[in-house]
């Protein structure tokens, strides 16, 4: 990882602790050198036809599919997840692709209609979608495709240019897809990487026209105050705590897969993981049994092949010490560990799935967000108290809810305080790329997928057509006392109905 002093990222493997790569750093100076020529390119660039513009990523998809060994490994190498995991980002981020391609002109499509008012009577209006130009976009290091290089996709199909700044800890996923878009066609300049720290990142903030960002809470603040500077408009998906309710009625079995994999799969740090489960007491010691159960079976390490590890390592550094913080506050203060509890020794950073009973709100696990393989369990006395609980929370990301009743279940869910609920599942709302996605309270602004995740990377323009030939309307100058009175009596009798 680089400070804002180095020239180059230092690239670790988290399984092993050894130097993947050195990366070259760009400072304020190349990024607005990159923007230059991004605003060049992208005038042909939204001057082209969505078909065409599609074309670019079904050949993606297509250079995805042909080198998806190629792009796990690399995935795998700078993240540390497992090969399962990393083929899931492959799998979301094809799907995507073509979504994209698919969609994006019918969500552009210019809308013309007639107005509902009356003192504009006749005339047509229309709205159009213009492309900001250039989008700012900076990724996080827990989904360097999906997440990372998925947010570019809707903005380059939108028409825009993109600067993509990954995170210092996960460079190379956006190289290879500097490679790929290359390959497949995509105009030189419209997409670029600029690779960096927090300097590299402020300079991006500084040259765009619109900034995506996804990451922590308070890294996102930080964006949005810069941003505020040169009124640059931001969409941002911050941090989470989600919660799942598990209902006295629920699926047991289904209820404990669901939150096994949902708190672990990439080792935890995915924005919508579980992060605290609230069971009604009277299925919480069963739940609580299969849960640990399905956990211990767990194997964790580095990726050796598809199906050979369900855990992987925990990417970034410092993130190893939050999980650690959190696990021992919680025992601190009475909670236990049933499976897990700390660092797995050796080599690489591992820390072990952890399943934590008796827990409550004083303790930072259920309270702060942990981004790690932790599963705490509180046990609730109904389901009144589970959703006061679940909203009990600065965050408002994502939410689960486990009954057999679904019209009770989406009950419950209109009543958490979260962007998304899934009944009876969860994390599986990421894939719907037909609905929006965005956070609640401190979660966000803004949202990704559906027609607000591709409208919000252009301007909107009203078009408002001429009316009736007329030399002068009723409301022009010069004004005479018997028509304003006139106007008055039509509006009264209009609208005081």
């Amino acid at each position: 990882m680089a400070t804002d002093s180095t020239t180059v990222l230092h690239v670790e493997a988290p399984a092993t602790g050894a130097t993947i790569q050195e990366v070259p750093v760009a400072d304020a100076t190349e990024v607005r050198a990159l923007a230059e020529r991004a605003r060049r390119a992208q005038v042909a660039w939204a001057a082209a036809s969505f078909e065409e513009r599609g074309e670019v990523f079904r050949r993606a998809r297509r250079w995805l599919a042909g080198n998806g060994e190629r792009m796990r490994r690399t995935i795998c190498a700078e993240t540390g997840k497992t090969d399962d995991d990393a083929q899931l980002e492959l799998t979301v981020a094809m799907q995507s692709f073509g979504f994209w391609a698919k969609r994006a002109k019918g969500y552009l499509a210019e809308d013309r209609f007639r107005t509902f008012s009356p003192m504009v009577l006749g005339r047509r209006v229309a709205v159009r979608y213009e492309p900001f130009g250039l989008v700012g976009v900076i990724g996080p290091w827990n989904y360097p495709l999906v997440n990372a290089f998925g947010d570019c996709v809707p903005a380059l199909m939108a028409g825009n240019a993109v600067i993509l700044k990954p995170s210092e800890v996960t460079p190379l996923t956006a190289l290879l897809t500097a490679e790929m878009l290359a390959d497949c066609g995509l105009p030189p300049g419209v997409f670029t990487v600029a690779n960096g720290a927090r300097e590299t990142g402020e300079a991006v903030v500084d040259v765009s026209d619109y900034v995506m960002f996804t990451g922590s809470t308070r890294t996102g603040q930080a964006v949005m105050e810069r941003a505020a500077r040169t009124v640059t408009p931001v969409s941002l998906e911050l941090g989470g705590k989600d919660a799942m309710i598990v209902c006295a009625d629920a699926d047991i079995e289904r209820a404990a897969n669901a939150a096994a994999f949902s708190a672990l799969c990439n080792s935890g740090q995915v924005c919508i993981s579980i992060e605290r489960i609230y069971v009604e007491a009277a299925v919480h010691d069963r739940f609580v049994a299969r849960v640990a159960e399905i956990v211990r079976g767990l194997r964790q390490g580095a990726a050796d092949g598809p199906g050979s590890v369900e855990v992987g390592a925990v990417t970034h550094p410092p993130q190893l010490e939050i999980i650690r913080r959190h696990v021992e506050d919680a025992l601190a203060k009475g909670a236990r560990a049933l499976t897990g509890g700390g660092p797995r020794p050796g080599a690489g950073r591992f820390f072990e799935p952890t399943v934590l009973v008796d827990v409550d709100h004083s303790m930072a696990c259920m309270t702060e967000e942990t981004f790690g393989p932790t599963v705490p369990i509180m046990r609730v006395a109904d389901v009144d108290e589970a959703i006061r609980l679940a909203n009990d929370s600065p965050y408002g990301l994502q939410g689960s809810v486990f009954t057999r009743d679904r019209r009770k279940g989406e009950a419950i869910a209109r009543r958490m305080q979260c962007g998304a609920v899934c009944v009876n599942d969860a994390l599986v709302n990421y894939m719907v790329f037909d609905a929006p996605m965005g956070g609640w309270k401190t979660s966000g602004v803004g949202s990704r997928h559906g027609a607000t995740g591709i409208r919000k990377y252009c301007r909107t323009q009203t078009i408002l057509g001429s009316g009736p030939p007329l030399r002068r309307d009723l409301h022009h100058f010069p004004y005479a006392g018997w028509r304003s009175r006139m106007m008055a009596e039509v509006v009264r009798r209009i609208y005081g109905r």
